[in-house]
């Protein structure tokens, strides 16, 4: 096989918000949990049923690290491509574990904030968030901003 291919995309949100760290040599990484669902009706007993899958995200992109840090949160509606990485390690007991992560890193990755009209969405220019946030409960006049010209990657 002369190439292959490893892409992940999700479309889900955040199942809390995201844990940053730095790496030792200095870069930011963030984690989180990533929550999609789907949602159908029984044929034999005409129920809603509806199915979650958990994701654990991993961005070692230091600016989308940066961007999940200042404005994600539990609940945000995210889209997400990055790659299915595999892990193994031995836990404390002795047991052997396996992970699989999905990870944003390098330029083939993309993260994109779909949450409309959230207050950290509004205030991606504001330097101090809390006056930021103050001001907008007074009046809104971020109705006209495109919020994609705003985000700084």
């Amino acid at each position: 096989m002369a190439g292959s291919v490893n892409k992940v995309i999700l479309l889900g949100r955040l199942g809390g918000d995201p844990e940053t760290r730095v790496s030792q040599d200095g870069k930011k990484i963030a984690k989180f949990s990533l929550a999609t669902s789907e949602s159908w009706k029984d044929k034999n007993t005409n129920e809603k049923k509806e199915k979650t899958e958990w994701h654990r995200i991993v961005i070692f992109s230091p600016g989308l690290a940066e961007i999940a840090e200042k404005y994600l949160k539990k609940g945000s509606l995210i889209y997400i491509e990055g790659q299915i990485q595999y892990g193994k390690y031995t836990d404390q007991a002795g047991i052997e574990k396996y992970t699989t992560d999905v990870v944003l890193q390098g330029f083939n990755s993309t993260l994109t904030m779909l949450d409309s009209k959230s207050d950290d969405m509004q205030n991606l220019n504001s330097p101090n968030i809390e006056n930021a946030t103050a001001e907008k409960k007074v009046e809104n006049t971020f109705d006209d901003v495109d919020i994609e010209d705003e985000v700084p990657f």
